[in-house]
């Protein structure tokens, strides 16, 4: 399981920020490019805390970034260290819930399976999943998924007075699943923490709203539809949602895959049980959650399930959890949400 590089949340930004603005309270907007993705934050305030906000954005880089060489997470990774802090413990604990509810499927030490199918860091894995040469097809042995396998497996790992315990010494954490959605609650908490009760926080599509917008009306949500044309994603709209509290994420598969001679049109969702890329008809999740790291969570778990009923099963654990799922049958697409789910 492998976090998409895309996701399909986006905010109608349709607001005149200064517009009937007194005293000296106003509408600021932040905005910038972080971890490869764009962020942009919205909020009511008396100043200006762009510092604060890259600040909280960096910590969480140098805490949960494995793509960080100097991170405390990939310093574990290399088990140079076994000491966590408040920002990985956190995920964990997210991490640990998702795991549980979705029957191991949800696991952020998939990465050596990642690798294997080429969705990962391994560039030379990368490019012969790429390669369509039907004479070469690309292939994955078992013995390089049971070896793979061999590292993989959140249940195995604990922490423990605030050390953590691998499965095996070369075992790896990726929170990438959970990273852009608990940036995004990191942040959210340092704003009411200077009393700031409305804003909008978005980084790469994963979102944490309070309030209302600058209309004076609860934050206007729109939900992508999965599809796209020719091979470019399209940017139609499935559903419009109104939001005064929460995290949103949306999670899919359908533009992050590998058109393969051998094995077809393979995903990057992996299933950690058979080390194989992940068969579902389930094509994208949107989850509503208290937090966004939850939502981040909640809606990749998702995507590693075979169906929209198991996910559904998982989801029925958290009940402050609402989903909305978008599955493919036959040829058309049908959008399946939880009994509490307000955007059906």
């Amino acid at each position: 399981m492998s976090k998409r590089p895309y996701t399909y949340v986006f905010l109608i930004l349709a607001i005149s920020l200064l517009a009937g603005c007194t005293g000296k309270n106003r509408w600021e907007i932040n905005e910038g490019v972080i971890w490869h993705t764009t962020y942009r934050i919205i909020y009511y305030g008396d100043s200006n805390l762009s510092d604060s906000i890259i600040g909280i954005l960096q910590n969480v880089e140098k805490s949960l970034s494995p793509f960080c060489n100097t991170s405390l997470i990939s310093r574990i990774n290399r088990s140079e260290t076994t000491s966590t802090d408040s920002l990985i413990r956190r995920a964990f604990e997210i991490a640990k819930k998702a795991n549980i509810a979705s029957k191991g499927r949800f696991d952020p030490t998939v990465a050596p399976l990642v690798d294997i199918w080429g969705f990962g860091t391994d560039n030379a894995a990368r490019k012969l999943a790429e390669d369509t040469d039907a004479s070469h097809p690309f292939t994955v042995s078992q013995e390089k998924i049971d070896s793979a396998l061999s590292l993989v497996g959140l249940s195995d790992c604990i922490i423990e007075n605030g050390h953590i315990i691998k499965k095996h010494p070369l075992t790896t954490f990726n929170f990438s699943a959970i990273t852009k959605g608990l940036g995004c609650d990191m942040v959210a908490e340092m704003l009411k923490r200077n009393g700031v009760e409305n804003y909008m926080v978005e980084i790469g599509g994963e979102i944490t709203v309070s309030g209302h917008s600058a209309k004076g009306r609860p934050w206007q949500i729109q939900l992508d539809a999965p599809i796209e044309e020719k091979g470019v994603p399209q940017h139609k709209a499935l559903k419009e949602i109104s939001v005064t509290e929460g995290g949103i994420a949306t999670s899919g598969n359908y533009r992050n895959f590998h058109d393969t001679s051998k094995y077809g049109k393979i995903g990057h969702t992996i299933n950690p049980l058979d080390g194989r890329p992940a068969q579902s008809c389930i094509l994208s999740a949107t989850v509503l959650a208290p937090t966004c790291g939850e939502a981040d969570a909640w809606a990749t778990a998702c995507m590693a399930l075979p169906s929209a009923d198991d996910a559904l099963d998982m989801l029925a654990t958290a009940p402050s959890v609402e989903a909305l799922l978008v599955v493919a049958v036959n040829d058309s697409l049908h959008t399946v949400a939880t009994p509490n789910c307000r955007f059906k």
